[in-house]
């Protein structure tokens, strides 16, 4: 295993800022991370564990230590008469996972296609789109604790996931490293294509596998969504707002084109991208940053932008969208 110094990161967000790590390095065994954590030279150094950089913004230069886990073997560990359980190493990138399940018929993943990322992130985030998160098929995540480099495993229902949200973001955040996620897929999948976008790419089809929920997913996504190759973006910039249902209602009454969603009781999910597209900003630039004109969750950073150009957007589109409808939105990417 090699260990980077002064590591160029570039090419390893998609947001395309300029930034650099003191020490980088990807593990692709926890044999080779237990052997990075335990050597002397780099234990009291900061660490930030990183996946394909695809929710992440990058303020200037990592003074510490970037660790990838590169670990991507895929195998089945158990299966009964209902349910595959498939265990993934934190490297493998998350939409061949999907592809591989669903290329076996397997379901559970289906509507969380052309999600950029690794496997060892979905739980962090608890990852979601089109009416499904991580967590519904999550069954259990192992990590390496940095403290004493102990293995650990935790079921799926201990993970305290919430909407973008779990036990890795809290508790354990920066406490460890993720080497595998094992998740719960049925042989027998239930369709889930009530999204209005999904119906419409599907064009009535009366029973749809989980092949062509993919299908759909990914053409909705690659029309809706930049390519991080042709323009620096993390995808969602922004988490969907929680508020109270009386609010919602007040909103509806004087927006009767804004779509509500149930949050549990007593709440609505509001969508951020209308709310930021009501305030003027879909589609706009300020210098070398802007907002995606198809899709006004996503931030774009143009050649030559800075992580604080990018910060600076979203604290104007926050502060905006705050005093027009009096909702608090926040980032979904981790900025460091």
């Amino acid at each position: 295993m090699k260990i980077f110094q002064n590591f160029d990161l570039k090419e390893r967000n998609t947001l395309g800022l300029r930034a650099q790590a003191k020490y980088y390095a990807e593990p692709e065994s926890v044999e080779e991370l237990k052997s990075l954590l335990s050597d002397d030279l780099y234990r009291s150094t900061p660490k930030m564990v990183m996946g394909a950089g695809s929710n992440i913004l990058f303020r200037g230069d990592y003074e510490g230590f970037i660790i990838h886990p590169s670990i991507k073997d895929i195998r089945i560990t158990d299966e009964d008469a209902g349910y595959i359980y498939l265990r993934a190493g934190a490297g493998v990138v998350w939409d061949k996972l999907v592809e591989y399940a669903v290329d076996r018929g397997w379901g559970g993943m289906e509507n969380l296609s052309s999600i950029p990322g690794c496997v060892g992130a979905a739980p962090v985030q608890n990852i979601g789109a089109y009416g499904a998160e991580a967590k519904d098929t999550i069954f259990k995540v192992e990590y390496l604790l940095y403290e004493g480099l102990v293995e650990k495993t935790l079921l799926g229902n201990e993970c305290r996931f919430g909407y973008r949200d779990s036990i890795f973001k809290r508790e354990l955040k920066g406490k460890g490293v993720i080497t595998y996620v094992t998740f719960r897929l049925s042989k027998i999948p239930s369709i889930n294509a009530e999204y209005e976008d999904v119906k419409l790419a599907m064009n009535g089809v009366s029973e749809p596998t989980v092949f062509q929920v993919r299908e759909a997913i990914s053409s909705i996504r690659a029309k809706k969504l930049p390519d991080p190759a042709v323009v620096g973006n993390a995808g969602s910039f922004f988490k969907n707002p929680v508020v109270s249902k009386s609010l919602a209602m007040q909103l509806k009454e004087s927006y009767p084109d804004l779509k509500l969603f149930p949050a549990g009781e007593g709440e609505c999910k509001l969508p951020a991208a209308w709310l930021i597209d009501k305030c003027g900003f879909k589609g706009s630039r300020t210098g070398n940053v802007g907002v995606h004109a198809n899709q006004a969750l996503v931030l774009l950073a143009f050649e030559g932008a800075t992580g604080e150009e990018l910060i600076n957007l979203s604290k104007t589109i926050i502060k905006t969208v705050k005093e027009r409808f009096n909702v608090d939105i926040e980032p979904e990417v981790n900025i460091c």
